[in-house]
C-alpha cells in the first residue's frame, strides 16, 4: 500500500500527531505560567472559561459531522450520525462537564475522577480513533474537531494539578473510584433509557451495555456476562494506575514536609 506524502494526514503517534501533542502540551504550560501567583478564583475561571469554550466546540464540531456526508457513508453500518449517541457524556468528553462542577464545588473525588480519568479518555480516544478519523486530513472540519476536542480535554484534566487546584493524596483514591462508580451507573441508566425510548437503540455511553469490540472489555465480559457488572474489574486497574500516579507526589510531598522539619530544627 501506498504511502500519502500529504503532510496533514493524521494517525496516532505520527509525526503530526506528536507535533499537535507537543503544541497542546506548550499552551498547557503557557497558561500554568500566566496564572501562577493568580488568585484560586482566577486559575479557576481561566479552566472554566477553557472548557466551556471547548464545549462550544464540541457541539459546532458534531454539527459539522451530522453534515458530513463521508463520514455517514463510513459509519453507515453502525446507523450513521445521532445526536443521542454524540452528547458529551463519554468517559473522556463528560469532564467538559464536570471540571467546572468540581473546582467550583471544590469536590476532590470529582476533581480526582477528572484528572485521572479526563486524559485517560482522551488519550485513548486519540491512540485508538474510531471509524472515520485516522488516515484524513487534519484539516477536515470533523478531524479538527476530533483531535482538537480531545487533546484540549487531556491538558485541562492536567491544569487542575499544573494550576494548583488539585493535588492527588492516597486518602482521595477510595472516593475517586466510588465517584467513578457512580457516574458509570449514572450513564448506565441513560443507556438504559436512551435504548427504552428508541431515541438511541445502540446507546453505550462509558461502554457500560456493550463491549463494541474491545478486547479487554471481551475479557472481562466473559468472566460477569451481565451489561455494566462486566466493568467491575476495571475497578482493579484504574485502582493500581492512580496509586502509580499518586505515588511521585506523595514521595515529592514527604521530601518537602521533612525539608521544612529540618529547616526548622535548625
Amino acid at each position: 500500500m501506498a504511502i500519502s506524502a500529504d503532510p496533514w494526514i493524521m494517525h496516532p503517534l505520527n509525526t503530526l500527531f506528536c507535533l499537535v501533542f507537543a503544541a497542546f502540551i506548550l499552551l498547557l504550560v503557557l497558561a500554568s505560567l500566566l496564572v501562577r501567583g493568580k488568585s484560586e478564583r482566577t486559575k479557576q475561571t481561566v479552566l472554566i472559561a477553557a472548557c466551556l469554550v471547548t464545549l462550544a466546540g464540541y457541539f459546532l464540531y458534531k454539527h459539522t459531522l451530522s453534515l458530513d456526508s463521508d463520514y455517514n457513508r463510513i459509519t453507515a453500518a453502525m446507523g450513521g450520525f445521532n445526536w443521542w449517541g454524540e452528547l458529551p457524556l463519554q468517559l473522556c468528553n463528560i469532564n467538559m462537564i464536570l471540571i467546572p462542577v468540581a473546582v467550583l464545588r471544590r469536590s476532590r473525588p470529582l476533581m480526582c475522577f477528572c484528572f485521572f480519568l479526563g486524559p485517560l479518555g482522551a488519550l485513548m480516544a486519540l491512540l485508538m480513533p474510531g471509524n472515520g478519523f485516522d488516515g484524513y486530513s487534519l484539516l477536515l472540519p470533523r478531524m479538527l474537531g476530533y483531535y482538537g476536542t480531545h487533546f484540549m480535554i487531556v491538558i485541562e484534566g492536567l491544569a487542575l494539578v499544573c494550576f494548583g487546584l488539585f493535588r492527588p493524596r492516597f486518602r482521595d483514591l477510595p472516593r475517586a473510584v466510588l465517584a467513578a462508580l457512580v457516574i458509570a451507573f449514572c450513564m448506565f441508566l441513560v443507556n438504559l433509557l436512551l435504548r427504552w425510548t428508541g431515541l438511541h437503540p445502540k446507546a453505550n455511553y462509558f461502554f457500560s451495555v456493550e463491549t463494541e469490540g474491545n478486547f479487554l472489555l471481551e475479557i472481562f465480559h466473559r468472566w460477569i456476562p451481565v451489561p455494566f457488572l462486566y466493568l467491575l474489574p476495571c475497578v482493579g486497574i484504574l485502582g493500581v494506575y492512580m496509586l502509580l500516579v499518586t505515588a511521585p507526589f506523595a514521595l515529592a510531598d514527604r521530601r518537602r514536609a521533612k525539608r521544612e522539619t529540618e529547616t526548622a530544627v535548625k
